[in-house]
């Protein structure tokens, strides 16, 4: 299972305002050990947002939904979702009775309508304004604006998601080669690395070097700790056969 996110809205795609849920959401996902799997950024399309939430689905990933659940006319995140998972869309009415206790008459007749919801959602509190943001399935749907988004996800963290939590989450160590002609050099260290410690992930990112640096490589080994461990040493100690690469550690075990 992996945890994905959805960035909703036009203003983004069109440069209008700067998304800021990404980095935040790595960062929520960290503390509790866990991954961003996937993010995609996409504009109010109705066909587009349920096109990819059908699929997140299809693949049993989780979602989390930033943006286009208001009520104005270019918000369809709801509507989306619904069409993703094949039902209506219907006034929740525990959604409605905390918008109306909020807003009194003033919730009507536009605030409520961000009381409908695809049939059997289910409600995320929102604890500034008390506009609920939905679940259905396991993708959750919360406002686009970072002060309501950002409290209301570790919400859905750490109530409905707790169960991904993890004490013991994969690590990464790191490390800088300088002095070979290139990744081609080195391809056959990494493919005798994975073959040794196929949990892994080897990462390879290669620089054409400046000013302060020459060319370089930057190599990753990330998994469970044991094995990130082992693919780092297997690496080092196979660099021995270049002896005029020189390495710098970034984050050793």
């Amino acid at each position: 299972m992996k945890v994905g996110l959805l960035v909703i809205g036009d203003e983004i795609l069109s440069g209008k305002r700067q998304d800021r849920h990404f980095a935040k959401v790595i960062e929520l996902l960290r503390a509790r050990g866990i991954e961003l799997g996937w993010a995609q950024f996409l504009g109010d399309d109705e066909a587009a947002i349920a096109a990819a939430l059908a699929a997140a689905a299809a693949r049993g990933d989780v979602v989390l939904s930033c943006g286009g659940i208001g009520a104005t006319p270019d918000d369809c995140t709801r509507q989306a979702a619904a069409r993703a998972f094949g039902v209506p869309v219907e006034r929740h009415r525990e959604a409605e009775a905390l918008i109306t206790g909020q807003y009194g008459a003033a919730a009507f007749p536009n605030r409520v309508l961000m009381a409908d919801f695809p049939r059997g959602a289910a409600l995320i509190p929102n604890p500034v304004n008390r506009v609920a943001g939905f679940s259905i399935g396991r993708c959750y749907f919360v406002p686009g604006f970072p002060e309501m988004a950002w409290p209301m996800l570790e919400w859905v963290l750490d109530t409905e998601l707790r169960a991904l939590h993890r004490a013991d989450p994969d690590v990464e160590f790191r490390l800088r080669v300088i002095g070979t002609s290139g990744e081609g050099d080195l391809l056959p260290l990494m493919q005798e690395t994975l073959r040794v410690q196929p949990q892994i992930k080897l990462s390879s990112l290669p620089s054409r070097g400046g000013p302060e640096r020459p060319r370089h490589i930057e190599f990753g080994f990330k998994g469970p700790r044991a094995a990130a461990a082992a693919a780092y040493a297997h690496f080092l100690d196979g660099l021995s056969a270049w002896p005029d690469a020189r390495v710098e550690v970034l984050a050793a075990p």
